[in-house]
């Protein structure tokens, strides 16, 4: 083999990251997430008693000298465009927050690819996975009829993990391959190197790629307890000799793939 083989040989098996987007505390859009790093922002907030009291959190627990009062939060959750998706609001009112604010940057993210969904021939793929569904348990199934059957059905579909990936593709008129991935901590790592070998078998022309974990009430604080992985302070100190533990976070991020020889 000569130089020349070989380097096509590489090329065959490279991935090209062709466009991504994301949403994070104190970060809408990765131009200000990207300008917060430069800036060495600290994108932690940190609540007061009344705050924490109105988001339901409970006066003794706020009286340990171990609940940190601290939380990487996003902003404008509740937000969402269900007119663009053509949702009607009860529809949307179901919907989980992370499901919402995915299927907003999976259309973001191939919008700055320079791709439309509803013209592209090719095959888009979409390997995504999804944090804890905290809004069912705290917003809807405490204000649920289960005696009324399809309200119980749109509960289902509206609001299950399982619903992330072909959600996206359904709404995105995507068709290629759409996986759930649920590997915890390193779902979205998982997802993209699902994605990369979804390319090179040639599944799919295109890859979509990420995850996305938003937890409610959004002001809330955690339980410091000795030997756990969380901060005692509300300070997140990576790679530094002063860590003392981490801080529980929002974010969603997107990236879209494509082969390199095709890119």
């Amino acid at each position: 083999m000569n130089l020349q083989d070989e380097a096509n040989s590489v090329d065959d098996l490279s991935i090209a990251i062709i466009a991504l987007s994301g949403r994070f505390p104190k970060a809408p859009d990765l131009n200000q997430f990207w300008q917060n790093l430069k800036d060495g922002v600290e994108s932690i907030s940190f609540f007061s008693d009344q705050e924490l009291l109105k988001s339901g959190i409970k006066a003794e627990l706020l009286d340990d000298p171990n609940y940190v009062k601290a939380r990487a939060m996003m902003s404008d959750i509740d937000m969402f465009d269900a007119n663009f998706f053509s949702y009607s609001r009860k529809e949307a009112e179901y919907i989980d927050p992370q499901q919402r604010l995915f299927l907003e940057c999976a259309w973001e993210t191939i919008e700055r690819g320079g791709y439309n969904p509803e013209t592209y021939e090719g095959l888009i793929g979409v390997y995504a996975g999804i944090g804890m569904n905290h809004y069912l348990l705290k917003n809807l199934y405490p204000n649920h009829d289960s005696n009324n059957p399809s309200n119980s059905y749109q509960l289902m579909i509206n609001s299950d993990k399982d619903f992330l990936a072909t959600r996206v593709a359904y709404k995105l008129n995507l068709r290629g391959p759409a996986i759930n991935v649920q590997t915890a901590c390193s779902t979205s790592l998982v997802a993209v190197h699902m994605a990369c070998q979804s390319l090179l078998n040639g599944e799919c022309d295109l890859a979509l790629a990420g995850g996305v974990s938003i937890q409610v009430p959004q002001k809330a604080g955690h339980l410091y307890r000795e030997g756990m992985i969380f901060s005692p302070d509300g300070h997140c100190r990576a790679f530094d000799a002063k860590a003392k533990g981490t801080i529980p976070g929002d974010g969603v991020g997107i990236i879209l793939l494509k082969r390199l020889n095709e890119a």
